[in-house]
């Protein structure tokens, strides 16, 4: 891509929407599929993706921040059917469970 960062970060932020495993399916079906670490940011690493940031991603891949969603992620989605954000990095979808902040008193 050749976007400007910013315009891309917001074009992501834009894109970035709720689903349900269910509706992920057909994109793991194809191994399209990528899964991010609810500890990262779904954008920064959807960005550095677009942006063919090689190290950053590979370093990602190493650390399991990113990986290639697999059959045990699968049934284990399947299974507890949490809530998912998604964003399309063509050819990839990009997935993550979405975590509720705490409301510690």
């Amino acid at each position: 891509m050749t976007e400007q960062p910013s315009t891309l970060c917001a074009k992501l932020l834009g894109e970035t929407a709720a689903i349900s495993w269910l509706e992920l399916q057909p994109f793991f079906a194809r191994g399209a599929l990528l899964l991010v670490d609810g500890r990262q940011d779904l954008i920064a690493v959807a960005e550095a993706l677009a942006q063919n940031e090689q190290h950053k991603v590979a370093a990602w891949l190493a650390e399991g921040v990113l990986s290639k969603a697999q059959d045990t992620h699968a049934e284990d989605l399947l299974t507890r059917n949490p809530a998912l954000w998604a964003v399309v990095v063509a050819p990839w979808v990009l997935a993550q469970e979405r975590h509720e902040p705490s409301l510690a008193h």
